[in-house]
């Protein structure tokens, strides 16, 4: 074997090994070599790239970008990139553009001048970011908010007390209504700063060890007098739930506000669910999509059937005086409250919600840890169940939201499938109808077009009776999807679900079709 032969093969058994997607261009932008990991970021088959432009897959404007840096590192030897990390963006063969980092290196070989690009996927890394950004946020409007309502409390004391004082040394009657009026003022702007107060952290809270179950149940009743008989309240507990730590007084108020918001998203009338349940946190996709430390949690969750919300009204929904009710006396602080309660509880709230069909909240409250069961616990957190593995079957995930249809496909890829996507269940269908070779379809339930999960998973029953149907949602329960329902009954994967589940869901139904 030749030393070039022997270099050859070298170098492909390296590029093969690694992680990261590598590729190879001349200096004109052709792609000489690419890895199967740079085949599989940019969703081609190898030999679809080797011989192409590395254009392909850059949006136009980047790619504009790298031409003229190339042309001007060859006129000048300038380094701008070259020996340095860079994030950019990529685009993908379906045409979606994700962030990636991009380390290049150059060489010259005889008189070709040759280009080495390592690049890694930041997708997880950038929503990852996002998440704990917004929590940041939020923690820095509370800090700077409980500052605020403290010195506004000062104020208040001292209008409220020199009010008092004018009453007692005997105002005459026309002074007496105007002291009245101040003073009941002062008292809204007291309530309104404690409030403030419970968003920013900072109340006096008086927690006890308690089951959710029992003090929901109680709060219940309250509901079903204030909400009338237009609103249906349903319930969904566990029959085994840990005991948590929490105030029972705010976690009333809490549930109020919630009830309180969906009634208003509802209208003329809809359905309210309650639903509680342990939720154990433990791997890595699970903690990044809830922004949540490891850990074993009791979950609240509150769902409506109602309007639902804007991605711009959740993407500020906690934010103190945000609201999207300004002409019917919203002031914007409940959900707020919801927030700081839930974090001053050592918890954390999660919000699903889509336009026309309802908003979800989960309430995640860390469970009481029993004393002589320590241990026990740091084992079981220690020994997390190894998920059954695929066996390069291919599923077809259909999801319209790009982040979470993106996450779904790293998630299956690591359990050892291969996966197709669709963004609607119309294309989907009709990616099937066209002959794509599937094993499963994992589909959300609430999607644009004519065919949501339910209908879609129906048509398949029909024209592919043997193909599996995995349906998914972030709501609590059908309490939302149910007029979408169409055939049988079906099972459901909740959003945010642990890896080992979708693993356990994916193998059973794939079991079950190898069975028929």
């Amino acid at each position: 074997m030749t030393e070039t032969s022997e270099d050859d093969t070298v170098l492909r058994a390296i590029m093969d090994a690694a992680v990261d997607a590598m590729i190879v261009s001349d200096q004109s932008g052709t792609i000489l070599r690419v890895n199967a990991a740079a085949a599989t970021l940019f969703q081609f088959a190898p030999d679809e790239m080797v011989g192409k432009s590395v254009n392909m897959l850059m949006p136009d404007a980047l790619a504009a970008l790298h031409d003229n840096f190339v042309a001007r590192h060859i006129e000048t030897g300038e380094k701008r990139i070259l020996g340095l990390g860079r994030d950019v963006e990529g685009q993908r063969s379906d045409g979606t553009v994700f962030p990636l980092h991009i380390s290049l290196g150059h060489a010259q070989v005889g008189a070709q001048r040759i280009f080495i690009s390592i690049m890694h996927d930041l997708t997880y890394r950038k929503a990852t970011e996002a998440a704990l950004a917004r929590s940041q946020r939020l923690d820095a409007i509370g800090q700077m908010t409980g500052g605020i309502a403290h010195d506004f409390n000062n104020l208040l004391t001292i209008i409220t007390g020199n009010l008092e004082l004018l009453e007692m040394r005997g105002a005459d009657a026309r002074q007496l209504p105007l002291i009245k009026d101040a003073l009941e003022a002062a008292e809204l702007g007291a309530d309104l700063t404690k409030r403030l107060m419970i968003f920013a952290r900072r109340s006096n809270l008086n927690p006890v060890v308690a089951d959710l179950r029992v003090l929901c149940s109680d709060t219940l009743k309250l509901l079903k007098r204030t909400l009338g008989t237009p609103f249906e309240i349903k319930t969904d507990f566990a029959a085994d739930v840990n005991s948590v730590m929490i105030d029972p007084a705010q976690l009333q108020s809490t549930l109020m506000n919630l009830a309180l918001n969906a009634r208003d998203a509802m209208g003329a009338g809809g359905e309210l669910l309650f639903s509680i349940a342990n939720v154990t946190i433990d791997d890595t996709y699970m903690a990044q999509e809830t922004d949540m430390e490891p850990g074993d949690y009791v979950r609240l969750s509150v769902s409506d059937n109602g309007a639902g919300m804007s991605l711009e009204a959740q993407r500020r929904v906690f934010e103190p005086f945000f609201t999207t009710r300004p002409d019917s006396g919203g002031t914007g602080l409940g959900l707020a409250m919801v927030y700081g309660f839930v974090r001053q509880s050592g918890g954390h709230v999660t919000l699903y919600s889509e336009l026309g069909h309802g908003t979800s909240f989960g309430l995640y409250f860390p469970i009481v840890q029993q004393a002589d069961d320590a241990v026990s616990s740091a084992l079981k957190q220690s020994k997390i169940p190894a998920s059954p593995r695929g066996r390069g079957e291919t599923i077809l995930i259909v999801e319209d939201n790009p982040r979470v249809r993106k996450l779904s496909i790293e998630r299956i890829r690591d359990l050892g499938f291969e996966t197709l996507q669709a963004d609607s269940g119309d294309r989907a269908f009709q990616m099937l109808k066209d002959g794509a070779k599937v094993d499963l379809v994992f589909s959300d339930l609430v999607m644009p077009g004519d065919l949501n999960g339910y209908d879609l998973a129906a048509k398949i029953a029909t024209e592919f009776p043997s193909l599996k149907v995995l349906l998914t949602s972030g709501y609590a329960s059908d309490v939302v999807t149910g007029s979408m329902a169409s055939g049988p009954p079906r099972d459901i994967l909740h959003k945010p679900y642990r890896q080992l589940d979708l693993a356990q869901r994916l193998h059973a139904l794939l079991a079950g079709a190898s069975d028929v």
